[in-house]
């Protein structure tokens, strides 16, 4: 069964991204870091707008949810957040934690969607007939049926209408009530769904040197994405900083054993490196979920095409 997910939706979020056009993904946060597990990757999200607009009025993919600092939330997200800083996403979210030691450290529920659609106000969408003021998170309804139908039909003729490079044609096929079936897409994920991904699949911690220190941390592509890598957790390693630098140059790589290389050359070139030398032979520390871990075809790429050996 194909669901639809409908969010009470806070107008200031709403109303700053409406005005960024062309998102490849937002991050639709709440303040605690609780779990989400109302519906399952690429289905749909809807905003609902909180009064006196009480109206349906945009949606994207949902991709995956998963608790992050702010600070990092924000490094991966930036604007996409819904806020012009870091500063500004902090202080709205102390002000609805209603606390005053909210720090960029702080924990808040992040929810990833993908191909978001900000529908104007001449295309906005009834709430459901049975949507309830005391509703306070937001409810799951069937997309195949009753209201849950009808809201899902409405918000994709509207981003059709926009002409939106959305969901449209993935999940909507055939001609039946002028939409076909209800059907998952598989999200892609962009730059910041990948950055707080990889980072949640190695536990926040640097695979190779198990660093903790999460500023001093990055979500390196092993095959890069300007070379045709996509942003997929299999295509990924969390490293500390300096390590990332070091295997982008092509100065350390990963053998498909899972095994840390370093090259030679930071020796005869830079006369230096005993840092990294000593990190040589490392096994790296994998995520426990098999199809997270790094593909070993990317690892072989990386080892052929930019490793200097």
């Amino acid at each position: 069964m194909a669901r639809l997910y409908i969010a009470n939706t806070d107008n200031a979020w709403f109303d700053f991204l409406a005005a960024r056009p062309d998102l490849d993904e937002v991050n639709f946060w709440k303040p605690s870091a609780g779990g989400f597990s109302a519906i399952g990757a690429g289905e749909m999200f809807a905003f609902r707008l909180k009064a006196p607009r009480n109206a349906i009025a945009g949606f994207g993919v949902f991709a995956f949810a998963q608790p992050s600092p702010i600070g990092w939330a924000w490094d991966a997200f930036g604007e996409r957040n819904g806020c012009a800083s870091k500063d500004a996403l902090v202080a709205a979210i102390a002000r609805l934690r209603k606390e005053q030691d909210v720090t960029e450290f702080s924990e808040i529920g992040c929810r990833i969607l993908i191909d978001a659609v900000f529908l104007p106000e001449r295309l906005w969408i009834p709430v459901p007939d049975d949507w309830s003021p005391n509703i306070v998170g937001g409810k799951t309804y069937d997309a195949q049926a009753g209201e849950g139908r009808r809201v899902y039909n409405a918000l994709l003729a509207a981003a059709e209408e926009l002409r939106a490079p959305t969901l449209a044609a993935g999940l909507a096929e055939g001609d039946q009530a002028r939409y076909g079936e209800p059907a998952l897409v598989a999200p892609r994920l962009g730059q910041g769904g990948f950055r707080l991904a990889v980072a949640q699949a190695y536990g926040r911690q640097c695979a190779i040197s198990n660093g903790k220190v999460l500023p001093a941390l990055d979500a390196a592509h092993i095959v890069p994405f300007g070379r045709g890598g996509a942003h997929a957790v299999s295509n990924g390693i969390l490293l500390r900083k300096d390590i990332h630098s070091v295997f982008d140059a092509g100065f350390a790589t990963i053998d498909p054993d899972y095994c840390f290389v370093v090259s030679d050359k930071v020796r005869t070139l830079f006369n230096n490196g005993e840092e990294y030398r000593r990190l040589h032979g490392q096994r790296l520390r994998t995520p426990t979920r098999s199809e997270l871990k790094p593909d070993t075809a990317f690892l072989r790429w990386h080892n052929e095409n930019v490793f200097r050996g």
